[in-house]
């Protein structure tokens, strides 16, 4: 075990402590050192770190080879970011890699039962085969626990080192590698050094585009600009405009949902991380995923220069906007920044000696959306399918006239004709039905 230090890739684990003091631990047990017994309270140390990890990711099984393959499926290296979505490479890097994953099979091998006999307990044989106390997991959602676990049972069978490489290899071309590949959405935030940090959102509402009911012709128009994105071909940025309530952002959920496993991820900007845009872009621009940087809910008003910052990162800096990444937003405004009646009036007055300039200013942020799709409110008709189609959906047993009736009531006082508001009234039903 004392290998470890030659690893010329897979090392300096963000998480890399426990590995360390493990393997030292097993070093001195295969030396059969008498000074064994000095390190047993590092290695409970080292349990408590594994059963932690577990409650903290949601492991299950063989938290040693779980703890490992954690590390392996996050360390982002020349190697790891250059498999993801792509696959197998070339080149003499993959016998600088062999190598390292030589020594992590000898890890994944080691028999941690000997430790067990060699302190006089049961720890191992608990941790090798251990049982979480539910399903939940504060950091990962279970779609990405579940893939982990699975990955530690292959990597642990593998029988020999090309084996376990080419187990690693195909995770990473197919679920990629670190948080971008292992999560689908992400917010901008700040570390503890006050840096901008891509940070993931570890739970997002699976919506699917079938489950919107209507707007058939703006879906379409957005899944083919989306389709030509992943695929490589030219693709424009997207606004999604309209009245509120009418499926813009779940239609982005969507878009998300179906298109993760093509290698799609977006990352949720607010207008005052506008200013943060590029650095955002420059962690994500070399690597192997197609980006959209997602604008919810997206508006200006007159004071606000916000949009500024938007407009140079769209389009209009010295920079060419990298290929793996578009813009999407949506807004309840078509033209996103506020208009006054002045200034549509060819007239100058002491506010602005130049109105027709100011309208293409805040007209050009707009015009930077090569897609524009308009979501409109339903008509009654419309608003009554919705509210059957979600009835039907969520097994409510109401006469069609009852249901219609009480649907009607309930929007006229919740804010309109809106999928939102249909919506809102099937849960209200489901909420009594459950009384």
């Amino acid at each position: 075990m004392a290998r470890l230090n030659e690893c010329i890739l897979y090392r300096d684990f963000e998480h890399g402590d426990l590995l360390d003091e493990m393997a030292e631990i097993m070093t001195l047990c295969e030396k059969d050192a008498a000074d064994l017994k000095s390190k047993e309270g590092q290695f409970f140390e080292c349990v408590n770190g594994l059963v932690e990890m577990a409650g903290l990711y949601g492991f299950s099984g063989n938290l040693w080879h779980c703890y490992l393959t954690f590390l392996l499926v996050n360390k982002e290296n020349a190697f790891s970011t250059a498999s993801e979505i792509r696959g197998a490479v070339k080149g003499s890097i993959n016998e600088l890699v062999l190598n390292d994953f030589e020594i992590f099979k000898e890890l994944y091998d080691f028999d941690l039962n000997v430790l067990d006999e060699a302190f006089g307990i049961s720890c191992c044989k608990v941790i090798c085969d251990y049982t979480n106390t539910g399903s939940n997991s504060k950091m990962f959602n279970s779609r990405i626990r579940d893939r982990i676990c699975e990955m530690s049972r292959t990597l642990a069978g593998a029988e020999t080192t090309e084996e376990f490489m080419a187990d690693m290899v195909q995770f990473y071309k197919d679920f990629g590698v670190g948080k971008l590949g292992l999560h689908k959405a992400f917010r901008v935030g700040r570390d503890e050094n006050d840096k901008v940090e891509i940070q993931p959102i570890t739970r997002i509402a699976h919506v699917k585009l079938e489950d919107l009911i209507g707007y058939e012709i703006p879906k379409q128009k957005l899944i083919e600009n989306t389709e030509a994105f992943v695929r490589g071909r030219k693709a424009n940025n997207c606004l999604l405009f309209g009245d509120a309530g009418t499926g813009k952002s779940s239609s982005i959920k969507g878009i998300l949902n179906r298109y993760y496993d093509e290698g799609l991820r977006i990352i949720e900007v607010y207008k005052h991380q506008f200013q943060d845009l590029n650095d955002v872009i420059a962690q994500i621009k070399n690597r192997n995923y197609k980006f959209i940087i997602y604008m919810d809910d997206l508006s200006f008003e007159e004071f606000e220069i916000e949009y500024k910052y938007l407009k140079a990162v769209i389009e209009g800096g010295l920079e060419k906007k990298p290929d793996n990444i578009l813009i999407y937003a949506t807004s309840n405004r078509r033209h996103l920044v506020r208009e006054r009646a002045g200034d549509k009036m060819e007239v100058m007055d002491d506010d602005d000696l130049h109105s027709s300039d100011t309208v293409q200013e805040k007209l050009s942020l707009v015009y930077r959306f090569g897609v524009r799709i308009y979501f409109g409110a339903p008509g009654k008709k419309e608003f009554q399918t919705i509210v059957k189609a979600l009835a039907e959906r969520n097994g409510i047993k109401m006469p069609e006239d009852e249901l219609l009736l009480e649907a009607n009531k309930w929007e006229l006082s919740h804010g309109g004709l809106t999928g939102r508001t249909a919506q809102q009234f099937i849960d209200h039903l489901l909420g009594i039905q459950e009384e």
